[in-house]
């Protein structure tokens, strides 16, 4: 009979929702009627002139509510509403995840029971102007429905020309003691069981905003690890060019001893060699040979003396480039170890703001 009735129902407003009933044992607790939020939407049967709200779950319905003027949508937190279906005797809970929806819901619930009222107004007044003796029964029908109010809903009348049935007033009466009971048991119904639901809906929402932080937390952390990594790969790297550097500026200055030694053994040389050359000359001058040995002897002596002084000249240049390499050496020493220092002093407050981000982290879990 279902698929019969939605074939001929048109859906005339849905919404997504999680859908509960109350618990018939205890009346005051909810169970859930679907794991997650289904589609709940209203229909009009245009043959029968009613109004329903019917949501289905897989193969079985879960909402078959028919809407009547006396049913009254009730809005109890921010995201949660409820109704009662005499007809079901239970009572229906929608959890929305905004508010928005929640309102929508609420503003179509009161123009399909509005709409329910005037059809069923309408449907009075016809079947009166269809059965005049309606009219003539209704105060013998009174004190019957003293006597027994739960006698049958339907009366045989003589109508003019053929046997007619109508619907006497004890379907509205059983409504009016029906709609009483189910505010009596919503009234007796701990007002904690819901605020209980509305905190639950919000926990989910900050256990789901919670999870999402902690998952970009997570996230931040390992990027956090990947440039840790990254910056020590860096340091070693920079370490090692500083070592080179260092092995680099200490040839130099080795070389510049070297040649300052070689030097002063070549000035020591010199040096004893005119000493030896003065005190032949002496000699030789004591002795009084030949003047133009001595001369030429002489001319030996200033060529080598010349020759030496040319090579000092030359150790002297190569000792003043020797020292500028040294000097050049020396600032890009300096500066290699001051970009290791703010690099380092950079990597401090990477490791500081690491820390941080830990602690924060260890905070939230805790929390």
């Amino acid at each position: 009979m279902y698929p019969l009735h939605r074939e001929r129902e048109q859906p005339i407003f849905s919404a997504r929702a999680h859908v509960f009933q109350i618990d018939p044992a205890t009346k005051r607790n909810w169970l859930p009627a679907s794991k997650h939020a289904v589609t709940v939407s209203f229909f009009y049967d245009a043959s029968r002139n009613v109004y329903r709200i019917i949501s289905v779950g897989g193969t079985k319905a879960i909402i078959n509510s028919t809407i009547t003027p006396n049913m009254t949508f009730t809005k109890t937190s921010q995201k949660f509403g409820q109704w009662a279906d005499s007809r079901a005797n239970t009572v229906y809970g929608l959890g929305f995840s905004t508010e928005q929806q929640l309102q929508q819901f609420a503003e179509q619930f009161k123009e399909v029971k509005e709409a329910a009222r005037l059809a069923r107004e309408k449907s009075q007044e016809r079947y009166e102007l269809a059965n005049p003796a309606l009219n003539i029964a209704a105060p013998q029908l009174s004190q019957e429905l003293s006597d027994d109010r739960h006698s049958p809903p339907l009366l045989t009348v003589n109508g003019p020309g053929e046997e007619k049935l109508f619907r006497s007033k004890s379907a509205e009466v059983e409504l009016t003691v029906e709609k009483e009971r189910v505010k009596k048991m919503l009234s007796e119904g701990s007002m904690c069981e819901i605020n209980l639901e509305a905190e639950l809906f919000t926990l989910q929402d900050s256990n789901a905003k919670l999870v999402a932080a902690l998952q970009e937390a997570n996230g931040s952390v390992e990027q956090w690890k990947q440039q840790l990594a990254e910056y020590q790969e860096e340091t070693d790297r920079l370490r090692e060019q500083v070592s080179e550097l260092e092995a680099q500026l200490g040839h130099p200055a080795a070389a510049a001893h070297t040649d300052k030694e070689e030097l002063s053994r070549s000035l020591e040389e010199l040096e004893a060699l005119l000493s030896a050359k003065d005190q032949e000359i002496h000699s030789l001058r004591s002795k009084k040979t030949d003047v133009g040995e001595l001369e030429r002897e002489r001319e030996e002596a200033i060529q080598r003396l010349q020759e030496l002084e040319r090579r000092n000249t030359e150790l002297e240049g190569q000792i003043k480039s020797t020292e500028k390499t040294l000097s050049s050496s020396r600032e890009e020493q300096e500066k290699a170890e001051v970009e290791v220092r703010h690099f380092l002093e950079a990597l401090d407050v990477k490791i500081c703001d690491l820390n941080d981000l830990r602690q924060s982290l260890a905070n939230l879990v805790d929390k």
